[in-house]
C-alpha cells in the first residue's frame, strides 16, 4: 500500500488537474471526510469538466460514495461526520458554514443507488419539490414535467399515466423517474451513486443511454462498480483506494494506458 501511494504521489500533478483550457464545473481541494475517528477521505483534490461524465471506481469501502455524497453535503445528515477542505462551485466554497445547503442542492442534484420514488403519482414526484419552492403555475409545471421526463427518456412510456402511482413503474423506470425528478430542479451538476446496480441489463442500458444524452446539458459524476459501464459512458475516471485517489485521467487512458500498475490490476480484474 505504501508503494502504491508513493507512485500516486509522484504523479499527483498530472492526474489531479485537467488541462488549463478546460471549463471546470466543480472541484475539491484537499477534501477530508471523517466518520468519528475514521478518516474515510484523505485529502482528495479533483476537478470535473463541464458537460462531461466522470466515473469514480474502486473496491468496496474505498471512499468513492463518501466522496460523491460530500459534493452536495449529503454527509451532513450522518451524525459524527466532519468534512474539511474546499468544494468549489462557481467560485463559491459550498462546504463553508454559511452556505444554504438546500439552495445549493438545487444546483447539485443527486440520484441514489436504489430507486426511491415518492409514494405519489408520477406527476407529483416531479412537481413536489418545485411546489415546495413556490412554483404554482400549472402550465409551467406541466412543461417541466414533460421536459424532464423526455430528458430522462421516460415520457413516451408514461405520458398517458402521469397521475398513476410511481410505485407501479418497473425498477428501471423508477430510476429514470428519479433522474427526471432531479433534473426538474434544473441543476448544473448531477451526482449518481451506482444508479444501475439494482437493475437488469436492459434497464441498465437505458439508464446509460439517458446519461449519455444528459451530458449535453449537465455535468455528471457517477459512482460505479461496473468497469464496463465506466468504460462505456464516462469521459474521465478516478480510481479510489483506501480514501485516496490513486489515478485520475481520461477514461480511455485509465483503461488502456494507466500510469500506475494497481490501476491496471483493478480495471483488468487482477486487483488484490
Amino acid at each position: 500500500m505504501n508503494n502504491l501511494l508513493e507512485q500516486q504521489n509522484q504523479l499527483e500533478t498530472n492526474i489531479f488537474k485537467m488541462d488549463r483550457g478546460q471549463d471546470v464545473a466543480l472541484k475539491t481541494n484537499d477534501l477530508h471526510v471523517w466518520y468519528g475517528q475514521n478518516e474515510a477521505i484523505k485529502g482528495v483534490s479533483l476537478e470535473f469538466e463541464k458537460n462531461k461524465i466522470a466515473s469514480l471506481i474502486g473496491p468496496s469501502g474505498c471512499g468513492k460514495s463518501t466522496y460523491l455524497r460530500a459534493l452536495n453535503r449529503m454527509n451532513d445528515e450522518i451524525s459524527g461526520t466532519k468534512v474539511t477542505g474546499e468544494i468549489m462551485y462557481q467560485g463559491i466554497d459550498v462546504n463553508a458554514d454559511n452556505i444554504d445547503v438546500y439552495e445549493m442542492r438545487k444546483n447539485i442534484g443527486m440520484v441514489f443507488q436504489r430507486p426511491n420514488p415518492f409514494s405519489k403519482s408520477i406527476y407529483e414526484n416531479i412537481t413536489f419539490a418545485l411546489k415546495r419552492h413556490g412554483m404554482k403555475d400549472k402550465n409551467e409545471l406541466d412543461e417541466i414535467v414533460e421536459t424532464s421526463l423526455k430528458q430522462a427518456a421516460l415520457w413516451d412510456q408514461v405520458k398517458d399515466n402521469l397521475h398513476k402511482s410511481a410505485l407501479a413503474l418497473s425498477g428501471g423506470q423508477q430510476q429514470r423517474l428519479c433522474i427526471a425528478r432531479a433534473i426538474a430542479m434544473k441543476p448544473d451538476i448531477l451526482l449518481l451513486d451506482e444508479p444501475a446496480s439494482a437493475l437488469d441489463p436492459i434497464s441498465t442500458s437505458k439508464v446509460e443511454d439517458t446519461l449519455l444524452s444528459l451530458k449535453e446539458h449537465y455535468t455528471i459524476v457517477i459512482v460505479t462498480h461496473n468497469m464496463q459501464q465506466a468504460a462505456r459512458i464516462s469521459d474521465y475516471t478516478a480510481f479510489f483506494y483506501m480514501g485516496n485517489v490513486i489515478e485520475y485521467d481520461e477514461t480511455r487512458k485509465v483503461f488502456t494506458r494507466p500510469k500506475i500498475q494497481s490501476t491496471e490490476d483493478y480495471v483488468s480484474g487482477h486487483f488484490g
